[in-house]
């Protein structure tokens, strides 16, 4: 098959923000893994190309687990301006 003409197809499942958030420390720890400690092991035959689609796959999660983060707060502002924890 043509790489040039890989067709891909988007997956959505729901998660909330904190096993999103695992989810990206555990791809970060994995890519560490990949990129400094698997080179060192006998035979190991890396792949440059999916190194770094995982980083630019994490960078996007993290973006994306940020703005959720910040449109929430900002629809929690808006929604209870002049509330106070506890009153």
């Amino acid at each position: 098959m043509d790489p040039e003409r890989t067709i891909m197809k988007n997956i959505k499942f729901e998660v909330s923000q904190s096993e999103i958030l695992l989810l990206i420390t555990l791809l970060s720890d994995q890519l560490f893994r990949r990129e400094f400690i698997d080179p060192k092991m006998p035979g190991y035959k890396g792949d440059p190309a999916e190194l770094a689609m995982g980083k630019e796959l994490v960078l996007r999660s993290k973006s994306v687990v940020r703005q959720t983060a910040e449109s929430s707060n900002e629809f929690m502002s808006k929604r209870h301006p002049n509330r106070v924890a506890g009153s």
